[in-house]
């Protein structure tokens, strides 16, 4: 799975406006000023604050 790098530009934390970062497998868009991810489904970026995961339980859901 691949995001599109014009769409990455263009998207930003909708809690605090700030910069997204791809997750290594780009499975999620990571908030550094938030601490938490937003999941990536079938490719469409799930851009909702009730679906934000916090950092630690995103890492420790992919590691099993």
């Amino acid at each position: 799975m691949s995001l599109n790098q014009e769409l990455l530009e263009l998207l930003v934390c909708p809690e605090c406006k700030g910069p997204l970062t791809p997750c290594p497998k780009q499975d999620g868009l990571r908030c550094p000023e938030c601490m938490g991810v937003y999941p990536v489904r079938e490719d469409i970026p799930v851009m909702l604050v009730e679906e934000r995961i916090p950092d630690e339980q995103w890492e420790g859901s992919r590691e099993s």
